[in-house]
């Protein structure tokens, strides 16, 4: 097993790893921006390292900086956590170059799965519906244009790389898909380093689920089923649930199949996500594949008891998967909330300083998260200071445990979207299940 492992990240994803480090007997090495010398994940490291000024740019994203703490500090591997670096294949290129061990895929499977118009053309081939798309011409304004005539509209302007609902624009109008076209690339360009956009069909009002799948280097590969994450404000996930109310047992099979399917053709290793959208005729399209850990990763470990961050530490290290599809067994349910630091009302970010800060308990809660009393929120990064994860043996139990959970969690000093998921929990069409991932916008114009 790897001695030392270095986080190229930070916040709730740095803590949630170096706490998987920890339980195997692994060394791990904090990096962190002048911004975060403050933050949890510094403090929980055994060693840490400031690799650069606030911007990302200049610090997480800053590739010789990270690779030359790695090399300082004698870790035999890295860890990108999501966001950032975590689906570059240049930095994971890089990393295997220098002999240090990427903690996900090879660049190669990066290559073609991480870009998404490659991975709309793999599955294509390999029986995975859809919608149809730009995905055979260039990035070019023109051609765009010519393509998005022949789709029809609307459409979807999507950055090839990255994910997190970045650099994606909605296209209503031939009048809209200039400004669109420029403003996803832009976007692009600046959270992914890659601008380059391709044009897909909207599928109206769909439910939004994925896949979690797991592969060793032997060929060895399974899925862990499914999560649900329709609940979502402009492309950026709000709550995420373990199973979908949305797929049954059949379809679940099916599409497990088929992904697999996929995973074995390209040989693929360690962590990824498939997400697809599910239309009101519960047919399948696919969207992306996120060729690393996935923010919401924990409802699936409740659902299914497998902790996906050692095992891709143990994948990494070349263990074999000791895990077996006829082993994975979803019981329960899950649900995860994203605690973000915004104004509940108009959403605004509301960084600063905290002030109080008390996290709830009881069975099955449990609390991925960065902050602490005293600790100032930065205006630098994302939102997101705390994830909410519950468990019960039913849907409806999760979701009294997750009230009762958000009744306890206070924060102080900074304003949180926390009386918001409030009202989605006691909302009656997210009791029933009948949500889609326009059903937020719908809630907020009641």
């Amino acid at each position: 097993m790897f001695r030392k492992i270095l986080i190229a990240n930070r916040g709730e994803i740095a803590v949630r790893i170096i706490r998987a480090c920890k339980e195997l007997g692994i060394k791990t090495v904090a990096v962190y921006s002048t911004a975060d010398r403050d933050s949890l994940h510094v403090k929980y490291a055994d060693q840490s390292i400031c690799i650069g000024p606030p911007p990302s740019s200049k610090s997480y994203l800053n590739i010789s900086s990270i690779i030359s703490a790695a090399e300082i500090t004698d870790s035999e591997a890295i860890h990108p956590g999501y966001g950032f670096l975590s689906e570059n294949a240049n930095f994971a290129e890089i990393c295997e170059n220098c002999g240090i061990k990427f903690i996900g895929p090879t660049s190669s499977n990066m290559n073609s799965l991480g870009n998404k118009r490659n991975a709309r053309k793999l599955v294509k081939s390999l029986g995975i519906p859809v919608l149809p798309g730009s995905d055979d011409i260039g990035d070019n304004e023109e051609e765009i244009k010519k393509a998005a005539e022949k789709i029809g509209y609307p459409l979807i302007l999507k950055a090839s790389m990255g994910g997190g609902g970045r650099g994606i624009k909605m296209v209503l109008t031939p009048a809209h898909l200039s400004q669109a076209y420029h403003q996803a690339r832009q976007e692009a360009q600046s959270f992914f380093g890659d601008q380059d956009v391709y044009l897909e069909k909207f599928c109206e009002n769909p439910r939004h689920v994925e896949f979690q799948v797991l592969a060793d280097k032997y060929g060895n590969a399974v899925y862990l089923g499914e999560r649900d994450c329709s609940i979502q404000r402009r492309h950026q996930k709000i709550i995420e649930e373990a199973p979908s109310l949305a797929v049954k047992s059949a379809a679940r099979k099916k599409m497990g199949a088929l992904i697999l399917k996929v995973v074995k053709e390209i040989n693929y290793v360690n962590a990824a996500t498939f997400e697809f959208l599910l239309d009101k005729n519960d047919d399948f399209y696919f969207m992306e594949v996120n060729t690393r850990v996935q923010v919401e990763h924990p409802v699936t470990e409740f659902v299914t008891g497998i902790d996906i961050i050692k095992e891709q530490i143990r994948i990494a290290n070349g263990d074999r998967l000791k895990i077996k599809q006829e082993d994975v067994k979803i019981k329960g349910h899950s649900i995860e909330l994203r605690i973000n630091a915004e104004d509940p009302i108009n959403f605004k970010p509301s960084p600063g300083l905290i002030t109080n800060y008390i996290k709830p308990g009881g069975f099955n809660v449990r609390v991925d998260d960065l902050g602490y009393c005293g600790y100032s929120v930065q205006p630098y990064y994302d939102s997101l200071i705390a994830k909410l994860i519950v468990y019960d043996t039913n849907r409806l139990g999760a979701i009294n445990k997750a009230k009762n959970a958000l009744n306890e969690f206070e924060i102080g000093g900074i304003e949180t979207n926390i009386p918001f998921l409030k009202r989605i929990l006691n909302d009656s069409d997210f009791i029933s299940g009948k949500v889609d991932i326009g059903y937020v916008q719908r809630f907020i114009e009641r």
